[in-house]
């Protein structure tokens, strides 16, 4: 096992979720990779994809500002709301700490004038639309069924500049042995 895998109990905020090669055929999951940002009493686990952008921006929901700023597929739930992870939290008010200088959500207001003002880039934040979410059980359900692979957040807040399009690929390759097959398989085995 490589030192930056996690054991099951220690799933926590600021871990990754790395999609077993065995998830195929799942629009959400196929290949994601997912920063958990919550982790609480209730035992309710919450995470956004890294990795799947759309084809919106930010621009497209506050016309004339952040073109550059790419909409994620954060996951299945709420759809219709717009989340964000960021590194500023000197300029995002209320803001939540997950972990290594990473927070997200905050005062949309100040969302809008920070990147008005120009003083963010897309290495200080990354937007979604939904999340993703489990219970306790289902996500140890889930890992026991090796669905997950549970991993440190090495990257830190220099997550947020990860490329989309490799980024899955270049992660499941460092477990080595048995996962750098995958590393180069099409998406979808059937295309092969």
């Amino acid at each position: 096992m490589q030192d930056d895998l996690i054991r099951l109990e220690e799933i926590s905020k600021g871990c990754l979720l790395l999609a077993d090669p065995s998830i195929i055929n799942d629009p959400y999951f196929n290949r994601a990779i997912i920063l958990i940002t919550e982790c609480n009493e209730e035992k309710e686990i919450v995470g956004f994809i890294m990795n799947k952008p759309l084809e919106h921006n930010f621009q497209d929901i506050i016309s004339g500002n952040g073109k550059d700023f790419i909409i994620h597929n954060g996951g299945p739930v709420n759809k219709d709301n717009l989340y964000y992870i960021h590194n500023i939290p000197n300029l995002i008010s209320n803001s939540i700490k997950i972990s290594n200088n990473l927070y997200w959500g905050g005062e949309f207001s100040d969302v809008k004038n920070t990147i008005k003002n120009n003083k963010a880039n897309t290495s200080n934040i990354r937007f979604f639309s939904g999340y993703s979410g489990w219970t306790l059980s289902q996500i140890n359900n889930e890992v026991k069924q090796k669905s997950w692979i549970i991993t440190n957040n090495r990257f830190m807040d220099k997550i947020l500049d990860s490329k989309s399009n490799e980024f899955w690929k270049e992660e499941i390759k460092k477990l080595g042995d048995d996962y750098i097959i995958w590393s180069n398989a099409p998406e979808n085995p059937n295309h092969n």
